[in-house]
C-alpha cells in the first residue's frame, strides 16, 4: 500500500509540477517580453529619418540604462547599405542581428553574443516614413534577471513539492497504519486465545473486520465440533469394541469349547463397529472440503443394481427426478443408499419403492423414499431402533448398525432420516432428506 501510494504520489506530483513549472516560467518570459517589445514600439514611434538619411529620435527614450556602457540594456538600428546605429550602452560593441530574414512583427531570440552574458533580443524591420531603407530595429537585454527569477521560481516549487510529497506520505503513512490498527487488533486477540485459552474473538471491532472475525468464530466453532465428534467417536468406539473383547477375553479364560465360533461372530460385531465409525469419520473429512455435490438417480442405479444380484426375487422399483443433486459425496450417498435399499430387500415381503426428489416442492432439501412391502416397524420402535445395535428381527443376520450410519451420515451432511409407513405397500416408509446442490 504504501509503495502503490508512494509511486501515485511521486507521478501526480512529477506531473503536476513540470506543467506548473512551464507555466510560471512561461509567465515571467512573457513578462519580460513584453517590457522588451514596449521599448520597441516606443523606438519605432519616435525615430525620423535625419537630412544625411540618418535614423534619430525627436525625443528622449527615458531609460537610463541605454546611456550607461555595459549596463545589460541595448538597442540597434540596421538598414541595408547604412551604417548601424547601436545604443551608447553597446559603447565600442555592437548587436549581430539575424538579418538574412524580414519580420514585419516583432522577433524574439536567445543570443550568446557576449561572453558570460547571454541575450534575450527582439528585433522587428520597419519601412520609416520618407525613407526607401528597410530598417531593422533591435532591443537587447541581459537575461541575467530572467534566469534568476526562473531558478528562484524552480527552486520555490521543487522545495514546496518536495515538502508536499513528504506530507503526503506521512498522511498516507498514517492512513494505512490506523487503518490497519483492526487487523492487529485480531491478531492480538487470535494471540491470546492461543496464550490464554480462550475460545471466541469477543473484543469489539469495527464494521469492516466483524466478517472476519465472524468467519474466524464460526472456522472456530467447527474445529471445536470436529475435535468434540472425533472424541466422542472414540469414546463411542472404545465403548463397542470392550464389550466383545470382554466376551473373548472371558471364553479364552474359561476355554470354552466354542471359542473359534465366538471369536468369528464378535470380530465380525467388532469390525461393523469400525466400519461405521470410520464411515462416519470419512463424511465428516469430506464434509470439511465444502464442495460435496452428487446425483442421486446415478447412485439409486447403481445401488439397485448390486443389490438385485443379492435378491434375485425382490422387484426394485426407480422413479423420479433424474436431474437431481445434492450436496453429499457420491461414496457416502452410495453407503446410505445402501443401506436403506439392502434393508428393505431384507426384511420387505419381496417388493421395494425408490423415489427419488419425492417432494418436489421443497426447494431447499431433496426428499428420497424408500419403501417396502414388509412388516414395518411400529411407531413405539421408530426412535429405538436408530442406536447402535438395535434389531427388531433377530432371525436375520445383521449388526443393527445399517439405520445408525444412515442417520450419522446425513446429519453430518446437514440431512435427516425418519420412519414412517408406506401407503402404498404398507410395509415401512424410509424418508431420507438430504440439502440440494444449487
Amino acid at each position: 500500500m504504501m509503495a502503490i501510494a508512494a509511486l501515485w504520489i511521486g507521478v501526480l506530483l512529477l506531473g503536476g509540477g513540470f506543467a506548473l513549472d512551464r507555466t510560471l516560467t512561461r509567465m515571467v518570459e512573457n513578462n519580460f517580453d513584453d517590457q522588451l517589445e514596449y521599448l520597441l514600439n516606443a523606438m519605432i514611434v519616435t525615430a525620423e529619418i535625419g537630412p544625411d538619411g540618418e535614423v534619430y529620435f525627436n525625443r528622449p527614450l527615458g531609460e537610463p540604462r541605454f546611456l550607461e556602457p555595459n549596463s545589460g540594456l541595448y538597442w540597434q538600428i540596421s538598414g541595408t547599405g547604412q551604417l548601424d546605429t547601436p545604443s551608447r550602452s553597446l559603447w565600442d560593441t555592437e548587436l549581430q542581428l539575424q538579418a538574412d530574414h524580414v519580420d514585419m512583427d516583432p522577433h524574439f531570440y536567445d543570443s550568446s553574443q557576449f561572453d558570460n552574458e547571454p541575450l534575450r533580443i527582439v528585433e522587428r524591420s520597419v519601412m520609416l516614413p520618407e525613407s526607401d531603407t528597410r530598417w531593422t530595429f533591435a532591443v537587447a537585454s541581459a537575461r541575467e534577471e530572467l534566469d534568476f527569477q526562473i531558478s528562484r521560481i524552480r527552486s520555490i516549487l521543487l522545495w514546496s513539492f518536495a515538502l508536499l510529497g513528504l506530507g503526503l506520505m506521512a498522511m498516507a503513512l498514517a492512513q494505512s497504519y490506523y487503518g490497519l490498527s483492526p487487523l492487529r487488533r485480531v491478531r492480538a486477540a487470535i494471540q491470546s486465545m492461543r496464550s490464554q485459552g480462550s475460545h471466541r474473538i469477543t473484543e469489539p471491532l469495527p464494521l469492516e473486520v466483524e466478517p472476519l472475525v465472524e468467519e474466524i468464530n464460526a472456522l472456530l466453532a467447527h474445529t471445536e465440533k470436529q475435535a468434540e465428534e472425533a472424541r466422542t467417536h472414540a469414546g463411542n468406539l472404545a465403548h463397542a469394541l470392550k464389550t466383545p473383547l470382554t466376551v473373548l477375553t472371558n471364553a479364552a479364560t474359561a476355554h470354552d469349547p466354542q471359542l473359534s465360533d465366538l471369536v468369528c461372530r464378535e470380530t465380525r460385531t467388532m469390525q461393523r463397529h469400525v466400519e461405521h465409525h470410520l464411515a462416519r469419520a470419512r463424511a465428516v473429512g469430506r464434509r470439511a472440503t465444502g464442495h460435496s455435490r452428487a446425483n442421486v438417480w446415478p447412485s439409486a442405479e447403481s445401488v439397485v443394481r448390486a443389490v438385485t444380484r443379492i435378491y434375485p426375487d425382490t422387484r426394485f422399483d426407480l422413479d423420479g427426478n433424474r436431474e437431481v443433486q445434492v450436496t453429499i459425496e457420491r461414496q457416502d450417498l452410495d453407503e446410505i443408499l445402501g443401506n436403506l435399499i439392502e434393508n428393505a430387500a431384507k426384511y420387505g415381503g419381496g417388493s421395494v419403492f425408490v423415489t427419488v426428489d419425492a417432494e418436489r416442492n421443497d426447494p431447499d432439501e431433496c426428499s428420497i423414499w424408500v419403501e417396502d412391502d414388509g412388516a414395518g416397524i411400529p411407531e413405539s420402535e421408530r426412535v429405538r431402533i436408530f442406536d447402535r445395535g438395535a434389531r427388531l428381527d433377530t432371525g436375520k443376520p445383521g449388526t443393527g448398525l445399517g439405520l445408525a450410519i444412515v442417520r450419522d451420515v446425513a446429519e453430518i451432511y446437514g440431512g435427516s432420516v425418519e420412519l414412517d409407513e408406506s401407503e402404498d405397500l404398507g410395509g415401512l416408509l424410509v424418508r431420507l432428506r438430504l440439502p440440494r446442490a444449487d
